[in-house]
């Protein structure tokens, strides 16, 4: 095999693949042809070439968030480092882990007006678990017998080594992105053969947290002693919890749990649409009497970031007595009462948790069940009655969503009108979540199709996808790659939040409406394209939308903008009754 000349470059490459790290993902430049070399010529990597390092970031980010393994991201030295900071941000608010490798200048280049530098040591020092600053190393054309010199190279060789080492692990260890910037002195193109290096390995330490039956006691005294106990589950992965525990809390008539479109979490007697409870009690006249009943004395929650703002506004405005939430790396105060944080995953909190619990008589679950059901039977008498919307195609594209698929959702509108619907229990759902950004919602679905062995369909809004649309520009898109556009000429969102929307300033400034379609991204990437501007076309669409084909394929759906915003805050009106 083909190896640089440099040997960090080597090393990074060498620990990266002891590490189980399979997928790179590079984007073109010269700095980094060191690494681009590496791992490009390394029989145990998949390389990946991806252009614009924003896509290219999300598209590792999709991938990571399959595979449940660190991928790892190549790119040059300057601007194009900062073009990762989006997806690093989400990585590191929903646990993902990505790996980002960057080239650099040598230190004394920095700050001299030369080209293609920027302040890269610690440049994501917010947002990242660990930032590893490697030593510039002077690949000599002889090899030098001053002692000193070689000294130096060793202990630079060592440091390197080690930080690479710390970063790698920190990013299996805690799941989240790390940081690993090489600066880079010239040649950079000069390889050698078969010189591999066998740098100092520090194996990653997988901790788990177990509690005690003492531990725990005082709080199992508490859960037994409360009448009316919630549980919310927010993003989680599909099959994160054990079934038989959520079937012991199913069968606990003083618990309700909620669980969200993203938790990935069936049990016929959960809550599965939050704002359809909390919505319409924001709208009647005797709230107060209703949340009071819904308010609970103990909230159990674990998962990662919560959808819904009604759920949100409710807890916090109706504090339960105890707030527990469980996770091994963080707990977010969300509701501003947090007063227990169990560091552990929830398989190992329940095993040991809930042996310790009895079931307690309440009315609590029976009698918010009779109103979901209520609720139930509203949504589908208003859903058979409202005109054309986006409501109305979003509840077409529901069941005919191919079973076992993926699916994700851009953010804003389409997310939320996703929260309204049952989704079949074998779809896998996701989001980006972690911090609710419309950015690379399309590259992080790409890359989830890329390490897919099952369809993977995008729903998202139009500007989510035209911000993105670079997303599709690759080679590795496979051909049964669904997108669905919900193209309500701008951003949809604006025209539910309170606020004069009819303006000019409000169309410009906010909703930015636009007469942009997909076609011609379409004619430019090999998709193929469908159009449907009626429920009739919607039907009509996607009768053979998800049919094999050789070339991915892309539905555009046009609403009327001006209608979408009064169905959905209507629905909430309608519901109350």
């Amino acid at each position: 095999m083909k190896y640089s000349k440099i040997p960090v470059a080597r090393s990074v490459v060498a620990l990266c693949v002891a590490k189980d790290i399979k997928h790179v993902v590079i984007s073109p430049g010269s700095r980094n042809a060191p690494l681009t070399i590496g791992f490009t010529h390394h029989t145990d990597i998949t390389p990946y070439s991806i252009v614009d390092e924003r896509c290219a970031a999300f598209f590792a980010l999709g991938m990571a968030q399959q595979l449940g393994k660190p991928v790892a991201l190549v790119c040059t030295s300057g601007s194009a480092l900062l073009n990762y900071y989006p997806a690093i941000a989400e990585a590191f608010y929903s646990d993902i882990p990505l790996v980002v490798i960057s080239a650099d200048r040598p230190v004394e280049r920095i700050d001299i007006g030369d080209g293609q530098t920027i302040r890269q040591k610690n440049v994501f020092q917010n947002h990242i678990l660990y930032s590893a600053n490697l030593y510039s190393e002077l690949v000599l054309e002889k090899e030098s017998n001053d002692p000193k010199l070689q000294q130096k190279q060793f202990e630079a060789q060592k440091h390197n080594e080690r930080e690479v080492n710390l970063a790698l692990n920190k990013a299996i260890e805690e799941k989240g992105p790390v940081h690993i910037n090489v600066p880079f002195y010239e040649p950079l193109y000069d390889t050698v053969e078969n010189i591999e290096v066998q740098p100092i390995q520090i194996y990653p330490e997988l901790k788990e947290r177990h509690y005690s039956e003492k531990q725990l006691q005082h709080y199992a005294d508490e859960w037994n002693r409360a009448k009316r106990k919630m549980v919310i589950v927010g993003v989680a992965q599909p099959n994160a919890v054990e079934q038989k525990f959520l079937k012991t809390l199913a069968e606990d008539p003083s618990v309700i749990v909620f669980t969200e479109t993203t938790s990935n979490i069936h049990q016929e007697e959960f809550f599965t649409r939050i704002d359809t409870i909390i919505g319409p009690i924001e709208k009647a006249g005797n709230r107060e009497e209703l949340f009071g009943k819904l308010q609970p004395d103990i909230l159990l929650t674990f998962g990662g970031m919560i959808v819904s703002k009604k759920i949100k506004a409710f807890l916090r405005n109706y504090n339960p007595k105890h707030h527990w939430h469980i996770d091994s790396k963080k707990a977010y105060n969300t509701f501003f009462c947090l007063n227990k944080h169990f560091e552990t995953d929830v398989n190992s909190f329940f095993s040991e948790f809930l042996p310790l619990t009895e079931k307690t008589d309440s009315e609590y679950g029976e009698y918010w069940k009779s109103i979901r059901k209520k609720r139930q039977n509203r949504h589908e008498e208003y859903m058979g009655q409202i005109p054309y919307s986006d409501l109305k195609a979003m509840q077409e594209i529901v069941p005919v969503v191919p079973e076992d698929s993926i699916v994700h959702f851009g953010n804003s509108s389409a997310i939320r009108y996703a929260q309204l619907f049952q989704w079949h229990p074998s779809l896998k759902i996701f989001c980006n979540r972690g911090t609710s950004g419309i950015d690379g919602s399309i590259s992080t679905s790409v890359g989830a199709a890329v390490t897919s062995e099952v369809p993977v369909l995008m729903i998202t809004g139009d500007l989510s996808f035209f911000y993105d649309s670079n997303a599709l520009w690759n080679n590795y898109i496979p051909s049964n790659f669904r997108i669905i556009v919900l193209n309500n000429q701008g951003g949809g969102i604006f025209r539910i939040l309170p606020g004069n929307k009819n303006t000019e300033n409000f169309d410009k400034y906010f909703e930015t409406v636009h007469d942009m379609n997909a076609k011609p991204v379409c004619d430019l990437y090999n998709f193929e394209y469908f159009r449907a501007d009626s429920q009739e076309d919607v039907r009509k669409q996607l009768e053979s939308f998800f049919g094999a084909s050789e070339k991915p394929k892309l539905l555009e759906i046009f609403t009327p903008r001006k209608i979408n915003d009064e169905v959905l805050l209507e629905y909430f009106n309608f519901m109350k009754s």
